[in-house]
């Protein structure tokens, strides 16, 4: 008859050594992808609501992204631009960009968020 003590127990999980490293800017920061809009070709990153620290103004909409709202930052991805080009979007005005012209209301001497 055969016991506990004469069966190896069963691993389910993979041991840590093996197990493939987390890259921790990628996770704050959230993986980029291009993609493919009227106006040309877009790096997109979603930014996860822990990831916003700060206040941004959606070009679709006009209003603020408060810190702590997840949202998307768009950049041209023809690689031309710098920092200066991207732009915070709500996730809904950025699908809805197609569909809608910017609504701009504020004066130029208003404060613009970066």
């Amino acid at each position: 008859m055969r016991t506990l003590d004469d069966v190896s127990p069963r691993r389910n999980r993979p041991r840590r050594d093996d197990a493939p490293e987390l890259d921790s800017e990628r996770a704050r920061q959230g993986v980029a992808a291009v993609q493919q809009w009227r106006d040309g070709e877009w790096q997109v990153r979603g930014i996860s609501g822990g990831a916003s620290v700060k206040t941004y103004r959606c070009p679709g909409c006009d209003q603020e992204i408060r810190p702590g709202v997840a949202h998307v930052v768009a950049w041209p991805a023809d690689g031309r631009g710098d920092l200066t080009d991207r732009r915070h979007w709500h996730s809904g005005c950025w699908r809805a960009r197609d569909r809608r012209g910017p609504v701009i209301q504020r004066g130029r001497s208003a404060p613009h968020y970066g």
